[in-house]
């Protein structure tokens, strides 16, 4: 009976939503940006310095969700954005990180690395079939049969491959080591702008070591914080550290030019936009701090990165009108829902939390487990707040796996800046609550670790491999979420949305099958 009663509540949600459909023609051209570490609250502090035909367009015509929200831990760009393109989280899409570990190898490798396949304009192998289920793109080509034209461009591989998938025409990053736009062997088109680009002297390979960022405007007028100190006319030259300098480079409001410049000829030569099928043009900007700023979260840098990302997307926005026209165009803008701080404490000042050590976690974890079972290396590995065991000794010492699982992390929460101890066990089998959901959301099976750490706020994780010490923070950054063109009716809407709710939303408006692991919601407003 009740699921009976479950299907019918089901059918007539269904059957009120198609009534609600639109009754115009789908879009010949669907453009999804997504804007790494985007926040809401920073755009509305910027705003009044923008002009009228980028950011405020979008706000004043789209219909505009005040809110995005992840439903598992440790955001970040992978995770992020191959979520919104499946409409699923990364215990079915896989792909949890920039990087993951293997046990077997005890090596860190990328998640889209990919033995089978070369690179163009990169040494590395990397391909998009690490993502586990369908995107809203690779539905799109199946539905076309194959007609539609897909693209992605991206500052770096895990975001072109997620927002372009398996299905794409061409997906593109800028390699860090050669400056060329690069792609994988997996795409078997190819794409002569990104070619002739490449060999031209326009390419950044030519003209990185000449740049230099400045103020775009005076920089008194980057005012919206009272905390910036160092209100000066900077100068960065990406020339000076030939190491690292295309990496600063993607922290910088350039890349965001790099990637528009692509688009815009992309756009500019007629081939988009143009046959029967929709196409797809899926772009990757950046919206985050940069390193070299003296004022970290609170610099004229980042103003100056919005300010100047407003001017890209009016660019953006005028090619598309032109080439396709904006009626014809359905358009989606997605922040990637976290923002990396770059914290500095005053000398002399003493907070809440400590420093957390995971190769001192590590050794003391272990040394507590040899006294319980013998004295073997039972920890093969500390990665991202995830302790990875020796598997195949367990097997071989016939020790039951979930009783020692909750024997270490009995152990490990007693540890101070220790919140939580979430075994892999009890995300399978254990009975659920809303925290390990939460964590279970983000775990995948065969890659991720025995153990997950939940550090307490204010508390330091020391890595004497890396300079970049994360400071742990569980406060949420606003990040909104804006459909814009193809009638779309105006209208803010002040609430929070599930990332999951975008692909089968945006695969609804376009009257093809949502990715086949796209569970969320559809977006009603968006049919009103």
């Amino acid at each position: 009976m009740v699921r009976i009663l479950s299907s019918l509540v089901a059918f007539f949600s269904i059957t009120t939503l198609f009534a609600q459909a639109p009754s115009g023609e789908i879009p010949k051209l669907v453009v999804g940006i997504t804007i790494d570490q985007f926040r809401g609250d920073y755009l509305e502090m910027f705003r009044h310095k923008f002009g009228s035909r980028g950011f405020n367009r979008l706000l004043n015509s789209g219909l505009v969700y005040s809110n995005v929200y992840y439903d598992f831990p440790n955001l970040n760009k992978a995770s992020a954005i191959t979520t919104i393109f499946t409409g699923a989280n990364p215990s079915y899409h896989g792909i949890m990180a920039e990087h993951r570990y293997l046990v077997e190898s005890n090596r860190e490798i990328s998640s889209f690395f990919d033995d089978n396949y070369l690179g163009n304009f990169t040494t590395e192998k990397l391909s998009p079939l690490p993502i586990k289920v369908s995107t809203i793109a690779d539905e799109l080509k199946v539905a076309s049969g194959g007609q539609s034209d897909i693209f992605a461009f991206a500052p770096d591989a895990s975001q072109a491959f997620a927002s372009g998938g398996h299905a794409a025409s061409g997906a593109f990053w800028i390699e860090e080591e050669n400056g060329k736009w690069a792609t994988s062997t997996f795409y078997k088109t190819k794409q002569p702008i990104v070619d002739q680009h490449n060999r031209s002297g326009q390419s950044l390979t030519y003209t990185i070591n000449s740049l230099t960022w400045r103020p775009a405007i005076d920089v008194n007028r980057y005012d919206a914080f009272p905390y910036t100190r160092n209100r000066y006319s900077f100068q960065h030259y990406f020339g000076t550290d030939k190491k690292n300098n295309i990496r600063l480079f993607k922290q910088s409001p350039y890349v965001n030019k790099e990637v528009n410049d692509m688009a815009v000829r992309l756009l500019e030569s007629g081939s988009l936009g143009k046959r029967m099928n929709p196409d797809f043009l899926a772009l990757t900007f950046y919206a985050g701090n940069y390193e070299k700023a003296l004022d970290k979260n609170y610099s004229v840098e980042i103003q100056d990165t919005y300010y100047r990302l407003d001017q890209e997307l009016e660019r953006l926005l005028d090619a598309i009108d032109t080439s396709v026209g904006l009626k014809n165009t359905l358009i989606f803008v997605v922040s990637t829902g976290y923002f990396e701080e770059q914290e500095i404490i005053p000398d002399g000042m003493v907070t809440s939390g400590g420093d957390f050590y995971p190769e001192r976690s590590q050794a003391l974890l272990n040394m507590y487990l040899m006294a319980l079972y013998g004295r073997e290396q039972w920890i093969r590995k500390y990665y991202d707040r995830q302790f990875f065991f020796d598997r195949k000794l367990l097997e071989d010492k016939k020790i039951d796996l979930r009783e020692f699982q909750q024997k270490a992390a009995e152990f490990l929460v007693q540890s101070a800046g220790i919140q939580d101890v979430i075994t892999s066990y009890q995300m399978l089998h254990g009975a659920y609550n809303q925290d390990v959901q939460y964590y279970r959301n983000g775990f995948y099976k065969g890659f991720s670790g025995d153990l997950f750490l939940r550090l307490q706020p204010g508390w330091r994780i020391v890595d004497p491999q890396s300079d970049q010490n994360v400071r742990v923070r569980n406060n949420a950054v606003v990040a909104p979420v804006i459909f814009f063109g193809s009638d779309i009716k105006p209208q803010r809407i002040e609430r929070t949305i599930e990332a999951t709710e975008i692909a089968p939303s945006v695969a609804y408006r376009l009257r093809i099958r949502a990715p086949n692991a796209a569970e969320g919601k559809i977006l009603g407003e968006l049919f009103r």
